[in-house]
């Protein structure tokens, strides 16, 4: 097992600590050379001490996987993650051949409801987003959990369908989160959910922000967008013991609520 090391601090009573994670499935490598990454990822996502983890590529199953490897979790991989004392909600956007992938969310704050929306744009990658409302401090709080289209199209049809969603499901006052891996390289993205009122932290020096690919980040695809909440800061942990367990770094953004 991995020790795992973070800048992150102790935080006043009115700070909300939201992370974001791509973790490939629990598993890095290909062929007979993969490893299992999960148990690792388990005392990761801990470490992080967020109160708030959303969660891609994420496995409810794998029949071909759980008989390769020998310590393959009983329990879906969201339940599996979970750290004590918090509550763990999937919901499916890929069925596959062995198995099926999808988004999470982990959270030590009440769920008062969650649902699923299908955002595939063509049928070659089936993608969705996860929303889930969470009572934070008595506060009604929306989340989605994003993982947007590798096709720079289908992103902006998805941000569109994201947009329609967040206007029929969340009421207007309520403060909102939106995050996840966007798979965007550009500006597009940002600028498109800025005029949505969905803003997320600016680093003084971006490319403190990059996330992946995880060895040798170059470009930020992970982001914590918000409205009604007050972006304070952001940390991206890095070192080989976060490297080896997924293609992507975990961002971790702080907000006053």
């Amino acid at each position: 097992m991995h020790s795992f090391t973070t800048a992150l601090g102790p935080r006043a009573s009115d700070t909300l600590r939201i992370a974001t994670y791509n973790i490939h499935k629990g598993v890095q490598g290909l062929g007979p050379v993969r490893r299992l990454e999960i148990h690792n990822l388990g005392a990761a996502v801990a470490q992080l001490d967020a109160d708030i983890i959303c969660l891609q590529e994420v496995r409810k199953l794998h029949r071909r996987e759980a008989q390769y490897f020998a310590h393959w979790p009983d329990q879906p991989q969201a339940d599996f993650l979970a750290p004590q004392g918090y509550a763990a909600v999937y919901r499916t956007n890929a069925v596959t051949r062995h198995g099926e992938h999808g988004n999470a969310l982990l959270t030590r704050w009440p769920v008062i409801g969650h649902q699923h929306e299908d955002i595939s744009d063509h049928r070659f990658e089936q993608r969705g987003l996860l929303h889930v409302e969470l009572e934070i401090q008595g506060l009604p709080v929306h989340v989605i959990v994003v993982h947007l289209g590798l096709i720079p199209g289908s992103r902006v049809r998805q941000i569109h369908r994201l947009h329609a969603f967040i206007e029929r499901e969340v009421p207007g006052g309520s403060p909102l989160v939106v995050a996840g891996d966007f798979n965007d390289w550009g500006q597009q993205i940002k600028r498109m959910l800025a005029g949505q009122g969905l803003h997320e932290y600016e680093e003084a020096t971006p490319h403190r922000a990059f996330t992946y690919p995880a060895r040798l980040p170059i470009v930020q695809l992970d982001h914590v967008y918000v409205r009604g909440l007050q972006p304070l800061g952001l940390q991206v942990p890095r070192g080989r013991s976060w490297w080896r367990m997924s293609d992507h770094l975990p961002l971790v953004a702080e907000f006053r609520v």
